[in-house]
């Protein structure tokens, strides 16, 4: 079926090819003629992307003799190609097809004359446009050429030979040999060719039926794939939830966790709390909740973070939360009468005050005896026990100067030699 022109405007991309016209310009072809030709080139040139690196195009006259009007290297963008097609002018007699297959294989699709080589995959076309009978052996050409890889498409206007065009073109015939009454109709086969040329894109057009995205892969080819969070289904177009946390549709404030196939719940980070709406937090209060662990004193920080301290004397273990006794005598259950010394984190011991000597249960203090002796057993507040106390005192310290004098008076006779 032939579609207009404008069905495949914009929705599709030519395959690059190396193309050669061959084309008819026998005197049976009159000049107005000619130009419907040369139209019907210039409207298949339309559809394709010309270029070094797309299409390539190259245009050989016959008649009776071959002429090579320009190589696939001579015009690598679309406009001139075009003028170039618009400056051919009519040979002379004669219908030498195959003379001209001959020569497009020999000339023109050769590397030097800008063909790619057969390491670069692109195809080799060539389009014949006769309204004769060949008058060569066009039949063992065409076979060598279609052997060497070219691709033939015939077209026969008016008193074509139906026979010689399948003879000629590529198989499969249908697809390869057309034919049309007169040169005023050959543009509606400009069509064809652009659909032959052109690998149309689904996606473009509409009818790819993905349910979400739609990638082309070229040559009219196209696969399905599926939004973040969906997956594809068995029938490649479809799509079903797989990640509904994934979409960033979930609503939660801080953690979205997926349950099972489409369904999901929100959780809060630590220290904060999950509201009614099921979606967003509050900063809670750990301390007060009593839920952190701290061994002796929790403290709150701010949004929902605390830290532990502990007790004086103590020390905050690397855990972060239990303590370790730090200096014992800071405790206040040392039980020293007197004075704790520290020995360390967890040692120490007990040591009384100047006059007082410690007891046998290392934590008591008690009054040395000589100065215990001088304590009056009298009433302390009255004026007569005052001053026997101080007799007293002045006596003792009397006595012990005396016993200090004499020990420095009579030591060197002690050490005198008789």
């Amino acid at each position: 079926s032939q579609r207009p022109h404008s069905f495949f405007t914009g929705v599709c991309k030519s395959r690059p090819l190396d193309l050669v016209f061959i084309i008819d310009s026998s005197r049976s072809v009159r000049p107005l003629e000619f130009t419907k030709v040369k139209t019907f080139v210039s409207q298949i040139i339309d559809t394709l992307d010309i270029g070094a690196a797309a299409t390539r195009v190259a245009m050989v006259n016959y008649a009776s003799t071959v002429k090579i009007e320009f190589h696939l290297q001579t015009h690598l963008n679309k406009q001139s190609l075009k003028q170039a097609v618009a400056r051919i002018t009519p040979l002379s007699t004669g219908t030498m097809s195959g003379l001209a297959i001959q020569t497009a294989m020999d000339e023109a699709f050769t590397v030097e004359a800008g063909a790619r080589g057969p390491g670069s995959n692109i195809p080799k076309v060539a389009i014949i446009v006769t309204d004769g009978r060949p008058q060569d052996q066009v039949n063992e050409v065409a076979a060598r050429a279609r052997a060497s890889g070219i691709e033939l498409y015939a077209v026969g206007v008016d008193r074509a030979d139906l026979a010689s065009l399948k003879m000629m073109a590529s198989e499969p015939l249908e697809e390869h040999v057309f034919y049309v009454e007169t040169y005023g109709v050959i543009e509606k086969l400009s069509s064809r060719f652009q659909e032959t040329f052109c690998a149309v894109d689904p996606c473009m057009l509409g009818s790819h039926q993905c349910q979400h995205v739609c990638v082309s892969d070229g040559d009219g080819r196209h696969h399905c794939e599926c939004s973040q969070g969906y997956s594809l289904n068995a029938d490649k177009k479809t799509c079903s939830v797989i990640d509904k946390c994934a979409l960033n549709t979930h609503g939660c404030e801080h953690i979205c966790v997926n349950d099972r196939t489409g369904f999901y719940h929100c959780e809060c980070y630590e220290g904060y709390t999950l509201n009614e709406d099921r979606k967003t937090c509050s900063a809670e209060d750990q301390c007060a909740a009593g839920i952190h662990g701290c061994q002796h004193l929790c403290v709150n920080d701010r949004a929902g973070a605390h830290h532990c301290e502990c007790y004086e004397g103590y020390m905050l273990n690397e855990d972060k939360k239990t303590c370790s006794v730090r200096d014992k005598c800071a405790l206040s259950s040392h039980g020293c009468q007197h004075i704790c010394v520290s020995d360390g984190p967890a040692s120490y011991h007990c040591d009384c005050y100047a006059g007082y000597t410690l007891n046998e249960d290392r934590k008591t203090c008690s009054a040395i005896e000589e100065a215990q002796g001088l304590i009056s057993t009298e009433d302390a507040c009255g004026c007569e026990a005052t001053l026997a106390f101080q007799d007293k005192v002045s006596t003792y310290l009397q006595r012990l100067n005396t016993k200090h004098i004499l020990s420095r008076s009579f030591w060197p006779l002690l050490l005198k030699p008789t």
